[in-house]
């Protein structure tokens, strides 16, 4: 590393990109935990790698690479927030609905949370003084809830508890002192107690196994796709949840669940495919929807299934061609 650092800093735009590659994907996942966005943390992180190029002269080795990456890239991210404010959730706009909104308009003027595609996302902490799991904190409860902490909060709570570092190396990277840290830290981690369920999907994916997850994935694809409303249902939890950004409208409770779902996707649209993927460590599905079964299907959403116990307690349809697109999917099923 001693030799490409140096090559870097003579200019050398190879060695630098041999010296980021490893870091590529954790920095990129930081920077979506702050922004709530694939796109955001797209140009975040692009933004946040130029600042760091042009400035390597100044790097002088006092931490570590890593470390000095993740102060320009929160830097990064902390100017974005400033700029476009926090992503929200259909939740985070008004009470459930209780029956089935048809032809309902979407929400274009809302900057909305946004699906991750974690298939390069270690398992794991990121350090022995990590609190989270790294697919822990992509979670969409934990992701959705950090949205509501001011940038300087999210920056600590996401430096501290999920990376690892100090209160000092954090006191470093944000340019204040580690009193303001701690207590940064103490209130984001209040309005988190208050948001995030106390168990992550990752422990209720752990007690399933990956079998009973995989069967309960399948079961729900096979529902959709028969159109078998008897066998959606036997798969959802009492308190169940659906929303669908860019739709305000979401929906909480069997009943409530059920209707749209009679209403909307079983009956209005002819045909639905489905394939199963992972996005935000949580069992996932792209859907695709066609005229007919045999014609070729065009990409819906990205679904993301929240479990618990074995049955589904929260689907989030993230409606758009692009959020496919993002999972290396095809946009059309032929």
């Amino acid at each position: 590393m001693a030799g490409d650092l140096a090559r870097a800093r003579a200019g050398d735009d190879a060695a630098f990109s041999r010296l980021v590659a490893p870091l590529r994907q954790e920095l990129h996942a930081h920077c979506y935990r702050m922004l709530g966005s694939t796109h955001d943390a797209d140009d975040a992180l692009q933004e946040a790698l130029l600042r760091a190029w042009r400035g390597l002269s100044r790097f002088e080795g006092r931490s570590s690479l890593r470390a000095w990456l993740y102060t320009v890239a929160t830097r990064a991210c902390l100017d974005a927030v400033g700029r476009r404010g926090r992503r929200a959730m259909p939740i985070d706009l008004g009470p459930a609905s209780d029956h089935a909104v048809v032809d309902a308009t979407p929400l274009t003027e809302v900057a909305w949370l946004g699906p991750y595609p974690d298939a390069g996302l270690p398992a794991g902490p990121a350090g022995p003084a990590a609190r989270y799991e790294q697919r822990e904190a992509v979670e969409l409860a934990f992701v959705a809830a950090v949205q509501h902490l001011p940038g300087n909060q999210r920056a600590a709570l996401l430096l501290f508890d999920v990376l690892g570092f100090s209160a000092a190396e954090i006191a470093a990277m944000m340019d204040t002192s580690t009193t303001a840290v701690n207590s940064a830290l103490a209130r984001a981690r209040r309005l988190l107690a208050e948001r995030v369920p106390a168990g992550s999907q990752q422990q209720a994916l752990r007690r399933l196994g990956d079998a009973r997850v995989r069967e309960t994935v399948t079961a729900f694809a096979t529902a959709l796709e028969r159109g078998d409303a008897d066998a959606l249902v036997a798969l959802l939890t009492a308190d169940v949840t659906w929303s669908m950004p860019p739709l305000a409208q979401w929906y909480r409770g069997r009943d409530a669940v059920m209707d749209f779902a009679v209403q909307v996707p079983l009956t209005r649209c002819p045909s639905w495919r489905l394939r199963r993927t992972s996005a935000n460590g949580q069992p996932a599905v792209a859907c695709y929807v066609g005229p007919h079964r045999t014609a070729p299907h065009t990409a819906w959403s990205i679904t993301v299934l929240t479990l618990r116990g074995g049955l589904v307690e929260g689907l989030t349809s993230f409606l758009g061609a692009e959020h496919v697109r993002r999972f290396g999917l095809p946009e059309e099923w032929a």
